[in-house]
C-alpha cells in the first residue's frame, strides 16, 4: 500500500515494522522505523517502537535515544515510561528505572480513577 502522505505512510511502515518484529525480523523492523521517523519525526508510535526493537537487540544506547525523542511527544504515555524504565535497568541506573516504573504507575492510577467503578482501562463495557 503507497501513500503521498508523509504522516500516513510513516504509520503504515510503523504498522509493517510491528509484523516484521512479530516475525522475529528485527532488522526489517528497524529499517522500516528509520523510514517513518524520517517521514513524520512527531510519530510517537514510531519512536516508541524504534526504542522497543532496539532494546531487544540489546542496542541499549540507540534505544535510550529513541525512547527519550518518543517521552519528549508525549510525556504523559504510560507505555514510554515503562519501556524507559526497562531501558534503564538495563543499563545498570535503577534510580532512574525506579523514576520511570513511577511516573508509569502514576500514569496508570490515573487511568484507574477516570474507569467506572469495577472496569478495567482498555476493557469494553
Amino acid at each position: 500500500m503507497s501513500s503521498d502522505n508523509p504522516t500516513q505512510r510513516a504509520k503504515i511502515l510503523t504498522d509493517e515494522a510491528a509484523f516484521d518484529f512479530a516475525l522475529g525480523d528485527e532488522r526489517s523492523a528497524l529499517l522500516k522505523l528509520e523510514e517513518a521517523v524520517k517521514l513524520n519525526p512527531a510519530a510517537f508510535e514510531s519512536w516508541l517502537a524504534k526504542a522497543e526493537v532496539h532494546f531487544a537487540l540489546r542496542e541499549l544506547d540507540q534505544a535510550l535515544a529513541a525512547g527519550e525523542t518518543a517521552l519528549s511527544l508525549q510525556p504523559k504515555d504510560i507505555h514510554i515510561h515503562t519501556s524507559l524504565s526497562r531501558i534503564w535497568m538495563e543499563r545498570g541506573d535503577k534510580a532512574k528505572a525506579e523514576h520511570h516504573g513511577a511516573q508509569a504507575r502514576i500514569l496508570g492510577w490515573g487511568d484507574q480513577l477516570k474507569s467506572p467503578e469495577g472496569k478495567q482501562p482498555g476493557e469494553l463495557a
